[in-house]
C-alpha cells in the first residue's frame, strides 16, 4: 500500500505535501495508523463503536425532516 505523489513542474513543495496529506486522509491511512498506535481490547473497540453508532442515530433523529 504505497501512496505516490508526483510533483508537478514548478510546483512548490508545500503544495505537494498538502496534496499528499489530503490523499492519505481520503484513504483513511492516517486514521488507521493512529488507531493501531496502541492495543485496544476487543470490548473497548465494541464499546467505542456502539458509542459512535448511538451518536449518529441521535443526530439522525434530531435532524429528520
Amino acid at each position: 500500500m504505497s501512496i505516490e505523489i508526483k510533483i508537478r513542474k514548478n510546483e512548490p513543495i508545500d503544495r505537494a505535501i498538502r496534496r499528499m496529506k489530503k490523499k492519505l486522509e481520503r484513504e483513511n491511512i492516517i486514521k488507521g495508523v493512529r488507531a493501531k498506535r496502541y492495543y485496544e481490547k476487543p470490548c473497548e473497540k465494541r464499546r467505542r463503536k456502539e458509542k459512535v453508532m448511538a451518536f449518529t442515530q441521535m443526530l439522525r433523529r434530531r435532524y429528520e425532516a
